[in-house]
């Protein structure tokens, strides 16, 4: 019989975390009667966080000098940026990645938020996912900051930020106006121009991204992405004022995970199709204005955004369990428009004798889609309805939160969250429409203690939550059947609308013990309550489990001197069912360990990065029978300053040709000439080393 190692609960660790920075403290507290100085850093564009600024000891900022010598596979990799994180793709790259990070395999989005501009990029109730996170669309040539936050702990975070939460922000204006073009291996091209001019007192930024690849596979993936930026800022006194318009579109051929036994027998390649159809379309188009105004006690924003985007995903998993005839592929398609508001007031003020700053927030979202649909489908051509929904789905949210410093020693953040819900459902199945209110109050509590100059301790606790698909919260019939029970004879029961979580931390940060060094050190615990699951491929819920996960996070952000940046970040989870199920408690697809080490720098007419990616084993099934392997790549990027101006850059991306899978699954499929479905694991390959070159030219 096996057995897992108990392993130890980490907040219990939390004794032995400090006893271990006992040294590095009493350094800190040595001289603890003296006030506190600011802390002697180099001076690079890539900064520290200074103690006194972060809630927690997750929270921190990617600059712009981070990313620039950064090498990328794909745009949604720009959240390995954000420690702990991995971002892989089980399909064709016009489609959301997936997304791993705290024991969770996020699937392409959900318990992890992500903004960009203010505008959420996460959509509820989506033909494939709930929370799909599609990033394709951002241009990081343009990208000032990522803010990124870990936990239930933050008022201003509300669905699916339960693991986290990243805010992607662009800057206002070019110093220079910027043409690059790209181009490698597997007909990789890229081209793009942006620049800023003066008008009307204010700032015109602008930019257009024309870009697409084939890739490694047998059938060419023929992607093709056209991306464009027009963004107008003005400031007048005390008030800044930015509008914005973004659009993408982009089409691919994908090829899908595939069964091993299929590599085995040779049936396909390691980057061959069994159904070379699948594919995609996907489009979204935005218009957004923000509004700051700088008052002698704090400041004010409003923000306001409009999206319109559609999905058209054409996949096929388990090729002919179905349908013999005409094979097992399905069509997901929705078209969705979003109108937000977020508006926020902060004030500067005494509460007593001590210093305090309270804000107030509101955020409102409307998602209305007409129609989300699944269909049946042979080589991209519909066959039948499986369902088709009308869905609005509407929330509001209430926070308040207040930081309070009571001693140059302590300060404590306190918050609440009150989000209401409504979900209405027009099915084309009278029996699985229906309205659905519902409401959550999430509290938050964080001290945080600064025993001297160069430390500060976090103690995190929070609830946060996740909504779960509207057609699964109104649906009682299985759409394929008609039958109030599943495949499996269960009852069909309707998803809790939103689903609680509860987290706990304990941190520490360490700053200017060696100047540019910042070290932090967390242990996190997250529970999650019982909940249903809408399951976007069947059309139907799935029952899920109370689960309870937690872990230990490293991460160290180093400058050895000017334009010099060196991180390393470990991370390790364990993340279990909390209930009893002859099955078994592990939780499939759940991440326990990554790993990442990245340097990047300047010298001379040079500059460049390599970063080096673990990403652990996973469980692939309940009772751990079945595991995936783990996964070490290397990506390097190179730079040479050809003149002022103008400048070459090469990336080998799988820098040593590792044959590794970017996903692995295991389910039941059923391939031509099986009698019957076999249950394997379902691989997508990692790519080759693949080789590209730049040139950009700044004028």
């Amino acid at each position: 019989m096996k057995t897992t190692p108990r392993i130890p609960h980490p907040l219990r660790l939390l004794p032995a975390m400090l006893l271990a920075a006992l040294p590095a403290l009493a350094h800190a507290i040595a001289d603890d009667n003296q006030p506190v100085q600011p802390v002697q850093q180099i001076e690079v564009s890539a900064s520290l966080i200074p103690l006194g600024v972060a809630d927690s000891a997750n929270q921190g900022t990617v600059t712009a000098k981070q990313l620039e010598n950064r090498p990328l596979l794909r745009t949604g990799e720009l959240l390995e940026a954000v420690p702990g994180l991995i971002v892989t793709q089980h399909a064709g790259d016009g489609k959301a990645n997936q997304y791993f990070a705290r024991g969770f395999n996020l699937d392409h989005g959900t318990d992890f938020r992500t903004t960009v501009m203010g505008m959420p990029v996460n959509l509820p109730t989506n033909a494939h996912g709930q929370g799909y996170s599609d990033l394709n669309f951002v241009i990081p040539e343009l990208i000032s900051t990522i803010q990124y936050k870990k936990g239930t702990y933050y008022a201003e975070e509300g669905d699916f930020s339960a693991a986290g939460a990243a805010a992607f922000d662009y800057v206002k204006q070019l110093d220079q106006g910027l043409l690059s073009v790209e181009a490698g291996q597997h007909r990789f091209h890229r081209a793009l121009v942006a620049n800023s001019t003066p008008l009307a007192g204010g700032a015109l930024l602008y930019a257009l991204e024309r870009a697409g690849q084939d890739g490694p596979w047998d059938t060419p993936e023929d992607y093709q992405r056209t991306n464009g930026v027009l963004s107008y800022s003005w400031s007048r006194g005390d008030d800044d004022v930015r509008v914005t318009a973004m659009g993408m579109h982009s089409s691919w051929n994908s090829t899908d995970q595939v069964p091993q036994r299929a590599l085995d027998a040779g049936l396909i390649g390691r980057y061959g199709a069994l159904d070379p159809s699948d594919g995609g379309e996907t489009s979204r188009y935005s218009l957004s204005g923000d509004w700051t105004r700088q008052y002698a006690d704090g400041h004010g924003h409003v923000g306001a955004y409009f999206i319109k985007s559609r999905l058209d995903l054409y996949s096929n998993f388990t090729y002919v369990l179905d349908d013999p005839e005409h094979g097992d592929q399905y069509q997901q398609a929705e078209s969705r428009q979003i109108l937000g508001l977020n508006a926020e007031r902060t004030w500067q003020h005494k509460l007593g004798p001590f210093a305090s700053e309270t804000a107030i927030g509101v955020q409102l979202r409307q998602d209305r889609l007409s129609p989300v649909g699944l269909y049946l489908s042979e080589q991209k051509r519909r066959l039948s309805t499986v369902r088709e929904d009308e869905v609005k789905e509407r929330s509001g949210a209430l926070y308040a939160s207040n930081s309070t410093t009571w001693a140059p020693w302590l300060r404590t953040v306190a918050g609440v969250r009150a989000d209401r819900y409504s979900f209405d459902v027009d099915s084309d199945n009278a029996a699985n429409s229906g309205k659905v209110d519902a409401s959550i109050n999430s509290p938050k509590f964080t001290a945080i203690f600064t025993p001297g100059k160069h430390a500060e301790v976090y103690l995190n606790w929070g609830r946060g939550f996740h909504s779960n698909d509207a057609r699964g919260i109104t649906g009682t019939v299985d759409p394929r059947t008609g039958l109030a029970v599943d495949a499996d004879g269960a009852a069909i029961e309707r998803a809790t609308p939103l689903v609680k979580a509860t987290g706990k931390e304990a941190g520490l940060r360490l700053v200017g013990l060696v100047p540019g060094l910042q070290t932090t050190l967390a242990a996190w615990q997250l529970d999650l309550d019982s909940e249903l699951i809408f399951i976007g491929d069947a059309g139907t819920t799935e029952a899920g489990r109370p689960s309870r996960r937690h872990g230990v996070e490293l991460t160290n952000f180093y400058s050895p001197a000017k334009d010099w940046i060196i991180d390393a970040n470990l991370a390790w989870s364990h993340a279990r069912f909390r209930d009893h199920d002859p099955a078994g408690d592990f939780i499939p697809g759940s991440i326990s360990r990554t790993a990442s080490v990245g340097v990047s720098g300047e010298a001379g007419p040079w500059s460049g990065g390599m970063r080096l990616r673990y990403f652990g084993p996973r469980a692939l099934v309940e009772d751990d029978s079945v595991r995936s392997p783990s996964s070490t790549l290397v990506n390097m990027k190179l730079g040479y300053q050809l003149a002022a101006n103008l400048k070459l850059t090469v990336e080998v991306l799988n820098l040593l040709n590792r044959r590794v899978s970017d996903i692995d699954y295991y389910y039941e499929s059923q391939l031509p000439g099986e009698a019957a479905p076999v249950a394997d694991i379902h691989t997508h390959p990692g790519e080759m080393r693949t080789l590209r070159a730049g040139l950009a030219w700044r004028f």
